[in-house]
């Protein structure tokens, strides 16, 4: 019987201690975007901060326009009817960019072609971006 105790207690002193490993930080890794050329035949998107129904948009790519703004590459609706904007936060090591989505305001109410199209959309930087990684962010 205690053999069968010691080995519960065993067990259980592992099992936390793989749940300890596994929530080990409180930041999770969060992999650089890949840089791409533009892809062809792209949408230019312009920010727009007043969008409606804001939601997170994937960005699928980046590329260096300059030393100091990025281009981005995603899929939304058309710009006739949807818009975007961007947060970017640096750091030395990354620069990190939340990309919104949304209904354009002068759009709420009227009927919209449901067509994805490939967009890009340039945002200046702080500081040129070096060697810095590109990363998503909420």
């Amino acid at each position: 019987m205690r053999s069968v105790v010691r080995a519960c207690r065993g067990i259980t002193v592992l099992a936390m201690c793989l749940l300890i490993a596994a929530c080990g930080s409180s930041a999770p890794d969060v992999p650089a975007l890949p840089e791409e050329p533009v892809p062809a035949g792209a949408t230019e998107f312009s920010p727009r901060a007043d969008i409606v129904d804001a939601h997170p948009l994937t960005i699928m790519s980046w590329s260096r326009v300059s030393d100091d703004r990025i281009s981005l590459h995603f899929e939304t609706g058309t710009p006739e009817c949807f818009g975007v904007d961007a947060t970017v936060t640096e750091t030395d090591e990354t620069v990190t960019v939340a990309l919104l989505g949304g209904t354009l305001p002068e759009m709420q109410d009227r009927m919209c072609v449901m067509v994805a199209v490939v967009g890009t959309l340039e945002v200046p930087l702080r500081s040129p971006l070096g060697d810095r990684a590109v990363t998503t962010g909420a």
